[in-house]
């Protein structure tokens, strides 16, 4: 269980951080009219969410089979 903490925790730092800084970048594409920087701050926030869903699915995982190892 301490390794699925340390590694939910690692992933939303590191989402979190790639969310941010894509949004940033997607907001200040569209402002001024950047397609191309807009397109890469998009890029970007889809990375994150799917780095982090990804994340989640594998810490599930993980649990369901020492569930099922343990008998529980």
């Amino acid at each position: 269980m301490k390794s699925n903490l340390r590694l939910l925790s690692a992933a939303k730092v590191i989402c979190g951080a790639l969310i941010t800084i894509g949004t940033l970048l997607f907001l200040y594409g569209f402002a001024n009219g950047y397609s191309n920087v807009a397109g890469v701050g998009y890029g970007t926030v889809m990375g994150g969410v799917f780095i982090f869903i990804m994340s989640i699915f594998l810490v599930a995982t993980e649990e369901m089979l020492k569930r099922k190892r343990s008998g529980i």
